[in-house]
């Protein structure tokens, strides 16, 4: 019975430091790609911002700095990225991408057309409930910098991150075709690629190659 007992406080204090975790990683990932400013939290040009600034804040006040280094090493997409201030020393951390606040300098890398490391394809997730306005209007950054795409799906040759895991719907986007109309595209840290889109922050229906549904069963949908 003291075994049974100490087995179920065991997965209940496991199951404690992963929701933590998770409030901790949609905190951190709010100040860090929308809210530094309403926060109060000065951002470099660059996107980062010292640790000790970030946990000084009342809504970081319940969190160590090994709970952040923690939730970075083991996000699952690699969202963040800590670093030591050339400067100073002192501990940094950054978002690699998803920004709605303008970040100037995230050393991102350019897609060259005719590159090795250029994709033929890109795919953007998103659900099934958008797709008659994609499919009429093309994919929109929205409020964001950046329309996320992946270089394949979740899963595929290591594929790890650019779109939700719930997401029903994969649309592949012909990237080399899209760059030869003078659109950018650029591969942030973690490996997702990122293009603002045209003049209207978009990419317009003529670049898609494809569009997947992904559940229930996999299936492809007419793109007209």
């Amino acid at each position: 019975m003291d075994s049974a007992r100490g087995a179920k406080r065991g997965r209940e204090k496991r199951q404690g430091k992963q929701d933590k975790d998770v409030q901790l990683s949609k905190a951190m990932s709010y100040a860090l790609r929308h809210g530094a400013q309403q926060l109060g939290l000065q951002m470099g040009t660059d996107g980062f911002l010292f640790v000790e600034d970030l946990l000084a804040h009342p809504q970081f006040h319940s969190y160590t700095l090994e709970d952040v280094e923690r939730v970075v090493a083991t996000n699952d997409k690699q969202r963040f990225k800590l670093r030591s201030h050339p400067d100073n020393g002192r501990l940094e951390i950054r978002a690699n991408q998803g920004h709605s606040i303008q970040v100037s300098d995230l050393e991102l890398i350019p897609l060259l057309a005719g590159s090795p490391a250029c994709p033929v394809e890109a795919v953007h997730g998103t659900y099934l409930r958008n797709w008659p306005s994609i499919q009429q209007h093309g994919l929109s950054r929205m409020n964001r910098t950046h329309i996320h795409l992946a270089p394949g799906l979740p899963g595929e040759d290591g594929v790890i991150s650019g779109m939700r895991k719930n997401c029903d719907l994969a649309v592949f986007i012909d990237v080399p075709m899209a760059l030869a109309d003078g659109i950018e595209f650029f591969r942030s840290e973690n490996g997702v690629l990122l293009t603002a889109g045209n003049t209207e922050g978009k990419l317009l229906p003529k670049y898609f190659i494809r569009a997947l549904r992904l559940r229930p069963t996999r299936s492809v949908l007419p793109l007209q």
